[in-house]
């Protein structure tokens, strides 16, 4: 039987090349969206044209602390197993420290933190079972915080601490890793110049694209020997940084 994955944030961006990568390898792919409705079912259409039966759409919203069960379900009824969850989906946005409110700490904490952590929890029966992986999508920034993200910052320095704290949990049947991103898609509120001083500082002197990010997940769902490991994906700039 295939195997199986779940992608949170799965329909657009870093998401979308993570789905469509693991498809490529043989898994079948359960694609979560929130609100990305059209996009998720546009990329299952595609990856269901390519192979029947390998891709569905779910949509919940991760800040609702049942979205967890309602995911982990609906893949144990639809193909009674699952070997990857991939924690993709992420809040991001900019939130100066005296201007921020328990609404603001909440609703990212709930998606970037929160959210892995109740998956990881629900999913463990079915990960132990098939000697399964999970793969965080971290953020260069949990070590090397941005100012002005310090909400975000904090989440996903949270997850890092997560990924280490399941690996121990979990083994031996259950890996554990992530990947953090340096500049991969800019910002849609960055600059030419503020684009160039984050390029300036990267030794490969460029931008990443999904892709990237992709060929490090699909390693990690399938590195039999590896586990509690977080690899930065950012052309060498945290070398810098």
């Amino acid at each position: 039987m295939d195997k199986v994955a779940l992608i949170t944030g799965g329909a657009r961006r870093l998401g979308a090349a993570i789905a469509t990568a693991l498809h490529a390898t043989g898994f079948r792919v359960a694609i979560h969206c929130q609100t990305s409705t059209a996009d998720a079912a546009t990329l299952a259409a595609t990856l269901n044209a390519a192979r029947a039966d390998s891709a569905l759409t779910l949509c919940a919203d991760l800040r609702d602390a049942e979205a967890a069960d309602s995911l982990v379900d609906a893949i144990a009824a639809r193909w009674g197993r699952l070997d990857a969850l991939v924690n993709n989906a992420a809040v991001f946005q900019p939130c100066a420290l005296e201007a921020a409110t328990l609404a603001d700490w909440s609703g990212t904490m709930d998606v970037n933190l929160r959210a892995p952590f109740l998956l990881a929890q629900r999913a463990a029966p079915l990960l132990r079972a098939s000697a399964g992986a999970i793969v965080n999508v971290t953020d260069i920034y949990a070590e090397r915080p941005k100012a002005g993200f310090a909400i975000y910052c904090v989440a996903k320095a949270g997850l890092a601490g997560l990924t280490r704290a399941l690996a121990r949990e979990l083994a031996p049947e259950v890996r554990v890793n992530a990947v953090a991103p340096g500049a991969i898609l800019w910002p849609e509120e960055s600059s030419a110049g503020a684009q160039q001083a984050l390029l300036d500082r990267t030794p490969l002197a460029r931008r990443g694209e999904p892709a990237d990010i992709a060929e490090a997940v699909v390693y990690l769902v399938g590195a039999k020997f590896v586990t509690g490991q977080i690899i930065a994906v950012d052309g060498g700039r945290s070398l810098n940084d």
